[in-house]
């Protein structure tokens, strides 16, 4: 019967979200705001039923409901239960009843945080995000529905996919749809400020903090998802320029090109069709990215569905809501801004080319991701777009975002004294002995590498953007200068993290028996033995190593192969040894007889640099929001 109950709340739902957007649009059409001041109570609707939907649907899993056809598809009576919830929104139906869910949740949120801006650029926010939910109840009802019936039910589940049968699904998926849906905040605010024709300073302060958590979820996100990715897929790596991992990336870079611009909207009264256009597009790539993920028009290991018909409604959705509010920009081009007058070494200046700096890395995003869709559409064959065409276009880029960077502590308003510049670029010559030591120190651990000019120039530029922010963190009081100190530091971090992983990192393969050995990076590992476990759904072998490093013993390291048998798969879960920032990772192969194996060794130095700077940089976020509702 909760099914049912599920349901109808998702009915009563759209039914009250259809019902706000009439009133909303009599109101707007014969100017009657009075008829926007329901919206608040609309919107608490919508959230509750929502709410209430959701929860029905994670109490079908728990329950082990298999008479629910998305349940059977993705959940079995052996999953442990903190799996059984994550499966709610492990599959196409639950994940988009979650998007919705945390969609009217974000609008409750907003109706609950916004009392001291004005009443009728909230009650119009509001209708806009009671629209765009409209959208997705809609799709849920008619192509997407999660409570679908099958009597008489099975037996038993079809298990939850092994991949996702990690703590990465409890919260990568959540952090990632926290962060695009609180995008659609951002969106709808720039929508009314654009029916009101005004986008002023105040405007942009409102916008701000919105923006800001959004990206800070964002941030998350990938972060979590990289780390997810390094670890399950055994492959060693952490990105790969995959569709869907690119899905994220594009909202992620014009949403911190949004923050920046807000910033300039705010101080000095311009930037304001920047902010418009990166408001609008960073929500668009969001729902891009949903349709990439849901689609299967391309192909990705991270895909969750591959159903047309569903990408074809998600992009119907994408176009109507993009639509919209350009043409609301297109009628409103001649929207009010300031005339500011500034230097070319300014502060002005930095957050322009940031602003065009991200935007032409994120249409390489956008060309590299689709352009293998669009040559085969036009029957011209297959082809595939990888990390040499993004590279290409991310280093150059990258180098001046960083310079522009580590000069970020000094810029000002107007203009800024040409010597201040000279004396903080003379920090690059200590930032340069500090990065060829980091490397050199590297290099003597592997024993197999030179000096290359790619990773010494990301490393002194990082190790640049460190040492002219650090002096400045002793202003704790001051928390937003704060905030954007700790999130370059962070960007920094991971930048060494990413360069020392990729350029210096080593590999092996070998086949050990027990009580075999070998040595990578100046560690031994030692093949103690083999054993057989089983889990709550899983049998697994496990090989047991002893690491040691010059003669001391450091660590036991246990990877593992699982065989899931409902699903008839088989994973394989890494061996991990944290080394202070390096990493020692094993892969458990095929298995020869007289219990030997293949193994993989990697040696990945400096990795969890990149856990760690992501880390700064989501702290980051909620200093700035901390020190904007302390302002």
């Amino acid at each position: 019967m909760l099914p049912e109950l599920g349901y109808f709340a998702l009915i009563l739902a759209t039914v009250v979200a259809v019902f706000q957007m009439g009133l909303s649009l009599w109101g707007e059409l014969f100017k009657r705001p009075q008829l926007l001041s329901l919206n608040p109570l609309f919107s608490g609707v919508q959230a509750l039923c929502c709410i209430v939907s959701f929860g029905t649907l994670a109490h079908a899993f728990l329950s082990d409901d298999f008479s629910v056809i998305y349940v059977a598809q993705h959940s079995n009576s052996q999953l442990p239960d903190f799996f059984k919830f994550a499966a709610t929104w492990g599959g196409h139906e639950g994940s988009m009843l979650f998007w919705l869910s945390a969609l009217t949740l974000w609008t409750g949120v907003f109706c609950i945080f916004s009392d001291k801006s004005d009443r009728l650029f909230n009650y119009r926010t509001q209708a806009m995000l009671g629209l765009i939910s409209l959208g997705f109840m809609l799709f849920i009802l008619l192509v997407s529905n999660p409570f679908e019936r099958s009597f008489p039910p099975p037996p038993e589940g079809r298990d939850l996919n092994p991949m996702l049968q990690d703590v990465g699904l409890i919260f990568h998926p959540p952090l990632l749809y926290l962060g695009y849906v609180g995008f659609a905040v951002s969106f709808a605010m720039i929508v009314a400020s654009l029916l009101s024709g005004v986008l002023d300073a105040a405007t942009a302060r409102w916008i701000r903090p919105w923006a800001m958590i959004s990206w800070g979820f964002l941030t998350a996100g990938i972060i979590l998802g990289a780390w997810w990715a390094y670890y399950e897929l055994g492959w060693g790596g952490w990105w790969f320029w995959d569709p869907v991992e690119n899905a994220s990336l594009m909202p992620w870079l014009l949403g911190t090109a949004l923050i920046h611009s807000l910033i300039v909207s705010e101080q000095r009264g311009i930037f304001s069709y920047w902010t418009i256009l990166l408001a609008i597009f960073a929500f668009a790539l969001s729902l891009l990215g949903t349709f990439i993920v849901r689609s299967g028009v391309l192909t990705s290991v991270h895909a969750f569905a591959v159903d047309p018909d569903r990408g074809m409604a998600l992009l119907i959705l994408f176009f109507s809501l993009s639509f919209i509010a350009l043409a609301l920009f297109a009628f409103r081009v001649n929207l009010w801004q300031g005339e500011v007058r500034f230097r070319l070494f300014s502060k002005e200046t930095s957050f322009l080319l940031l602003n065009g700096l991200l935007t032409i890395a994120t249409c390489a995003v956008v060309l590299g991701t689709f352009y293998p869709m669009i040559f085969t559409a036009m029957n011209w064959g297959s082809i595939s777009v990888g990390a040499p065409y993004f590279n290409s276009i991310f280093v150059p880029l990258a180098v001046f975002l960083m310079l522009a960077m580590g000069l970020a502590v000094i810029l000002r308003w107007k203009q800024i004294p040409f010597k201040m510049i000279l004396l903080k670029l003379a920090f690059l010559l200590v930032a340069l002995g500090l990065a060829v030591g980091l490397i050199q120190h590297t290099i003597a651990q592997t024993q197999l590498y030179q000096f290359e000019l790619l990773p010494l120039l990301f490393v002194t530029l990082a190790m640049w953007i460190i040492l002219t922010h650090i002096p400045y963190l002793q202003y704790m009081w001051q928390i937003r200068p704060l905030a954007m100190r700790l999130a370059h530091i962070g960007f920094a971090i991971c930048v060494i993290g990413a360069m020392m992983n990729s350029y210096y990192g080593d590999e092996i393969g070998v086949r050990l028996k027990p009580d075999q050995q070998a040595n990578l990076a100046g560690f031994t590992f030692h093949y103690e033995g083999y054993r057989d476990v089983i889990g709550a759904n899983y049998t697994a072998e496990q090989a047991i190593f002893s690491i040691t490093k010059a003669g001391e013993e450091l660590a036991l390291v246990i990877p593992e192969r699982r065989y899931y048998d409902v699903r008839t798969m088989t994973m394989a879960e890494v061996g991990l040894y944290h080394h202070g920032l390096d990493d020692v990772y094993i892969v458990m192969g095929d298995k020869f007889g007289n219990l030997e194996y293949a193994f993989r060794l990697h040696y990945k130095p400096y990795v969890r640099a990149l856990w760690l700077g992501g880390i700064i940089m989501v702290i980051a976020s909620i200093l700035a929001l901390f020190g904007y509702r302390h302002k």
